[in-house]
């Protein structure tokens, strides 16, 4: 089996990144930073997340797990003191795979020549540059609403914890093959009027936005952002892609929302 190592880049994940590399090796397993079956990511959701975009072409292919070596890591499994159970559970243990749905985001611009696609694991997030951001909300091709606010928010389940949460968004079970879409500081008045609420869309629908006014755009794609002219719409849905996640043990959903929200 290959593997390849990803680090946050602090001395502890480096040493420990050394130590997995070390450890397999002793186990015959072949270190491929191109083409890996396995990638341990050694930090936080950070380091994950910086995994993950980088090996988005192989999602069929390769399966992640994630040690933290900081706060808490929502994708993270294991802790440093267990790096040589880890290492061993590699090497010599059949692991289950664990599907998560992503988030696909195509942008298409004005002149048609061009469109952009992308892969979330966590969320994208929609801004105007300049004042409000003012956009029709289509849901399956029609007209749902006209968004006024400082922005939108579209996550997928596992990203639910992160800054959809925060928006008072719903948190999902990844089991769910849905995205949802949540307003930043929406504006509601006699004049101007939105749902207020978050919306949560299966994976046969589609969320289609459309900008009112000729402004640029600021989007973000997990912790890519990207400045973006010109845009005619941008589109959302379920991606027929999945990111593998290798369990080596339980560790269920809820316990895990739990200990990062609510456990001490």
């Amino acid at each position: 089996m290959k593997f390849a190592v990803t680090s946050k880049g602090d001395p502890t994940s480096n040493t420990l990144m050394q130590k997995v590399r070390t450890y397999l090796a002793d186990f015959e397993m072949e270190y491929d930073e191109d083409k890996p079956d396995i990638v341990i990511s050694i930090g936080g959701d950070g380091t994950l997340l910086y995994a993950f975009h980088r090996y988005k072409s192989r999602l069929s292919k390769t399966a992640f797990v994630g040690v933290h070596t900081g706060h808490l890591g929502f994708y993270a499994d294991w802790v440093p003191s267990e790096i040589e159970k880890l290492v061993i559970a590699i090497a010599k243990t059949p692991y289950q795979i664990v599907e998560y749905p992503l988030l696909e985001v195509i942008i298409r611009y004005i002149n048609g020549s061009r469109e952009a696609r992308y892969l979330a694991l966590n969320e994208c997030t929609v801004k105007s540059i300049e004042g409000s951001l003012v956009m029709d909300l289509e849901i399956k091709g029609q007209l749902f609403e006209t968004f006024r606010g400082d922005g939108l928010c579209i996550s997928t389940p596992s990203g639910s914890t992160a800054y959809n949460k925060a928006l008072g968004g719903a948190i999902l079970h990844p089991a769910i093959e849905a995205i949802q879409v949540a307003e930043m500081a929406s504006i509601n008045n006699r004049v101007f009027r939105t749902i207020g609420s978050p919306l949560i869309l299966p994976n046969h629908h589609t969320c289609m936005l459309k900008p009112v006014n000729d402004v640029d755009f600021q989007i973000t794609i997990d912790h890519l952002t990207l400045l973006h002219k010109d845009v005619k719409s941008i589109q959302c849905r379920v991606a027929a892609e999945k990111i593998r996640f290798a369990r080596f043990r339980p560790f269920p959903f809820w316990r895990r929302v739990r200990d990062s929200f609510i456990s001490g």
